[in-house]
């Protein structure tokens, strides 16, 4: 695999040579972080995730519409005696003009849809999955944002299963006044030889929040309050209909001096989301983050969270901190004969 790539990137680099009025651009990502979740006392799933992604990517921008990358995305979990845990690789097509932006490939989740709340997407999404293997349409402009986008999850053989998850996502703000939805859905198949007593799965929900963006207009430097309502659609074909679960959300966000507040509460039906958020199965549930972000250096962001989990009469911790530092540039390229 290592020979591969090496070999894919003298291969770009010699088509970018060979062309004209191009630029050559790179990209270096890294991400370490340490998560230990404490959820014993409501028996969720309790574990420490502590590790580091290295993603380098190379590629060509062909002119102001067109974009060429590859690379990896490599991670190492602490105490593994291996190199490396996974390798995920990264080669996409990028089309980008005016407010419309379309990726189609294996490219990062980071700034496409890593904002999806946890309910839908849990954040566990950003230490193992970082790429969307699939493709994405977006549009946005002033006050538009749209998102469409499908990613393959398992490919069907003998005995693996077919999985994949599609969503949209968006918003509208206007001043102070905001509108967002998020959708997802996975459809979790067999493998293609069938398995006794197994039945096809639909899971997934939405989400539409409605709230005020009232940052710069306090002393605090962001302060954000939102409301909404959540359903999900679970269903097992051929063994019953369609379950839809229901609830209301609230939101807190508020910021000074790198210094913050989240709390987040839901009241309703508990959900069974494959892919959601443990928690969300509880019919009252509250969620309280302290967070910092420490100015540490050009390019490198850092970030502290303390969490406290309120559900079922007990209280749940977890204690996270990451670094994440990215460095990006491009070098144009002339014609070589």
């Amino acid at each position: 695999m290592r020979f591969k790539f090496l070999f894919s990137i003298v291969l770009l680099y010699s088509i970018a040579s060979s062309v004209q009025a191009q630029e050559l651009e790179g990209n270096l990502n890294l991400h370490t972080f340490a998560d230990n979740r404490e959820y014993a006392n409501s028996s969720r799933f309790s574990q420490t995730i502590f590790g580091l992604r290295f993603s380098p990517e190379i590629g060509l921008l062909l002119d102001s519409t067109h974009r060429l990358r590859i690379g990896l995305n490599a991670l190492h979990e602490f105490g593994s005696p291996k190199f490396t845990n996974k390798i995920d690789p990264v080669a996409y097509y990028e089309f980008k003009k005016q407010d419309w932006n379309f990726f189609m490939g294996m490219f990062p989740r980071r700034t496409l849809v890593d904002d999806y709340p946890r309910a839908l997407l849990k954040d566990t999404f950003n230490y193992y999955r970082p790429n969307v293997e699939g493709m994405l349409l977006k549009y946005q402009n002033e006050n538009w944002k749209q998102i469409l986008w499908i990613d393959w999850t398992s490919r069907q053989t003998a005995t693996e299963r077919e999985n994949f998850i599609f969503g949209l996502s968006g918003s509208y703000k206007k001043g102070i006044f905001f509108v967002s939805h998020y959708a997802m859905m996975l459809h979790n198949a067999g493998p293609a030889v069938p398995i006794p007593n197994d039945h096809v799965e639909d899971n997934g929900a939405a989400i539409v929040k409605a709230g005020v963006d009232l940052s710069h207009r306090t002393f605090l430097d962001s302060l954000t309050i939102n409301a909404g309502g959540m359903m999900s659609f679970e269903r097992v074909r051929s063994v019953g209909g369609w379950k839809t679960p229901k609830g209301a959300l609230l939101e807190l966000l508020m910021e000074y001096r790198r210094f913050g507040v989240i709390n987040s509460f839901y009241k309703g039906q508990g959900h069974r989301l494959l892919y959601g958020d443990q928690f969300y199965s509880a019919k009252t549930y509250n969620r309280t983050d302290l967070t910092w972000r420490p100015h540490i250096y050009k390019g490198i962001e850092g970030q502290f969270t303390l969490s406290f989990h309120f559900l079922e009469g007990v209280v749940d911790n977890q204690q996270a901190f990451g670094i994440r530092y990215n460095i990006g540039g491009s070098k144009s390229l002339k014609r070589v004969e």
